[in-house]
């Protein structure tokens, strides 16, 4: 049965951390962090299950700050890691987790592909109690001889399934045979299928299993709707909806695909982007700050969006390419109503995709409202507050290239949205 902690300051963290929650405007815990606390603050093992957006972060964050304050990591030795699939993740978690890291005197480093090695190493060397990784680059500090994880003595899996998904089992399995034997470890995912389960079994100790939201549920303050549109039609209500007022993630099947329509869409008067795998990584960090600061209003990405990207006031994800798994359909929805606010996930099909959509929304536990659309019609507009582009062509200007940032965090707080400050319950991830 899960235990529910009403407040922070009922957990036992340190009374830094509580303070800095106040500073943050975080005034209780979402569920998954009510029902952890207890446990990880003791030190057990913990399976932690929710849906993304559920507040995860502070979820294992906080009680790994709180047990590690006080101590300080030699050079190349961290005492904490955080595993994590993506690169957009690792430096999501780093910049949740560095206001706390601050108040209580620890030093935090992302190690992550597609920045400088050297520079990696170098902070590294410098002393890092807290490190946020990728599984393959932190083989390669390891290799070099740059890191070692015998003083590591919390270790925390997050989007442990996506790893999975993405071949990370033989190295995240080689990592945590190198981390202190005796120490603490806590997984946290969505789902625990594709071998999760066998690094539960595998590392592990008599884990208390919390499941908030579990298996495939989604926030009730989530809609989802299927709207049914012709060939011919499609490419101009999939421009009218970008033309939205606010901002959108139109998630496509492949990289080529965002490519095209980025292109089309600012040829028609629309502020897009595109963001995959096939961009550098300053590339793609400097695209996702045009997309929170507003420059950038729709945002056309492939599945590597669909993981740990947080952006305040999202509030609709458009499928222009179906997923064809239901988990995959989850995580891109869960981009939008994140820590408690709402958001609306659209799907467009085609006629010959209908079987295939009615399939995975059924695996996905999803009811979705099903319309038929065409461009201009009231319904388009009710659903996805579609308008019709200006049909002037837009550039959007790159920034200057900036220097590759420190991976040692000290900014606080996260990625700005453009928009003032409110009290709120908790960050999503």
């Amino acid at each position: 049965m899960t235990t529910v902690t009403p407040s922070f300051a009922h957990t036992g963290l340190a009374p830094a951390l509580l303070a800095e929650l106040v500073t943050q405007g975080i005034t209780e815990p979402f569920p998954i962090q009510s029902a952890t606390l207890p446990d990880s603050l003791a030190g057990r093992d913990v399976l932690g299950r929710g849906r993304t957006g559920s507040g995860k972060t502070l979820a294992f964050g906080l009680p790994l700050l709180s047990r590690t304050a006080g101590r300080r990591a030699r050079p190349g030795r961290p005492l904490a890691l955080v595993l994590v699939p993506t690169r957009e993740l690792a430096q999501q978690v780093t910049t949740a987790l560095t206001p706390y890291a601050r108040a209580v005197g620890l030093r935090c480093a992302t190690v992550v592909g597609g920045l400088s090695l050297n520079r990696q190493a170098d902070e590294l060397r410098a002393g890092a109690e807290v490190v946020v990784a990728t599984p393959g680059r932190l083989h390669d500090l390891i290799n070099r001889g740059d890191a070692r994880l015998d003083q590591v003595a919390i270790t925390v899996l997050d989007e442990a399934d996506q790893m999975a998904d993405m071949g990370f089992l033989p190295q995240v399995t080689k990592l945590l045979e190198q981390v202190a034997p005796n120490g603490q470890r806590m997984l946290f995912s969505a789902t625990l299928d594709g071998g999760v389960d066998k690094l539960v079994r595998r590392f592990l100790t008599d884990p208390v299993t919390h499941s908030v939201d579990p298996g495939t549920a989604t926030v009730t303050a989530m809609t989802h709707h299927v709207l049914h549109v012709e060939a011919a039609d499609k490419p101009t209500a999939l421009t009218w909806i970008a033309a939205r007022e606010g901002r959108t993630i139109l998630f496509m099947g492949t990289k080529h695909r965002a490519d095209r329509l980025a292109r089309q869409l600012l040829a028609k008067g629309v502020r897009a982007a595109a963001l995959h795998g096939g961009k550098s990584q300053p590339q793609r960090t400097r695209i996702l700050e045009q997309f929170r600061n507003g420059q950038v209003t729709a945002l056309v990405a492939t599945d590597v969006a669909a993981r740990g990207i947080h952006v305040d006031g999202l509030d609709m994800v458009v499928n222009v390419d179906p997923p064809t798994e239901a988990k995959d359909y989850l995580h891109r929805g869960g981009r939008t109503a994140r820590a408690g606010e709402s958001g609306t996930v659209v799907t467009l099909v085609l006629p010959e995709q209908r079987r295939d959509v009615i399939r995975l929304m059924a695996q996905a536990g999803i009811r979705p409202r099903s319309t038929q659309v065409r461009p201009g019609d009231e319904a388009l507009t009710l659903v996805t507050g579609a308008r019709e582009p200006s049909g002037l062509p837009v550039t959007i200007v790159a920034p200057a290239p900036a220097a590759a940032p420190r991976v040692t965090h000290r900014a606080s707080g996260r990625p700005s949205s453009g928009r003032s400050r409110r009290p709120r319950r908790s960050p999503a991830r």
